[in-house]
């Protein structure tokens, strides 16, 4: 696999853009969902959702399209933490660097009370994301 998978967290990881030829690594590692958060489009040459969701579901892997460009809303932060939690395994979520993906299942284990501020400043840190600014 050529993509730069981040662990967050035992049951959650991050990456940047990956490819359909990627998610059969990806299961292969143990990963049960994707979690895409690029809009359609947002760059040339990017795979298109439903590529990306024809090849996790010939792979056996859940996937779920939650776009977004910038800060996400509380909606979305809640959306992509829920996905990530209501995976029977590890979840993996991307998206053109993997910035937006952990910002927004940061704010939504902060919303949820899930994790405190600081641990979740602490888990991006050690997956080379700094936070402070989010969730200082």
């Amino acid at each position: 696999m050529t993509a730069d998978i981040r662990k967050v967290t035992p049951r959650f990881s991050v990456a940047p853009q990956i490819e359909p030829a990627d998610i059969e690594a990806a299961k292969v590692q143990g990963f049960v969902k994707l979690i895409n958060n690029r809009p359609d489009g947002e760059a040339p040459g990017q795979p298109a959702s439903a590529e990306m969701e024809a090849a996790a579901r010939a792979a056996g892997l859940g996937y779920v399209h939650i776009p977004f460009v910038g800060r996400p809303s509380p909606e979305q932060a809640e959306a992509v933490a829920r996905e990530a939690e209501a995976a029977d395994g590890p979840g993996l979520a991307f998206c053109r660097s993997g910035t937006r993906s952990i910002t927004a299942w940061s704010l939504g284990q902060a919303m949820s009370g899930q994790r405190s501020r600081q641990e979740l400043v602490e888990l991006a840190a050690g997956a080379g994301y700094d936070l402070s600014a989010v969730l200082g």
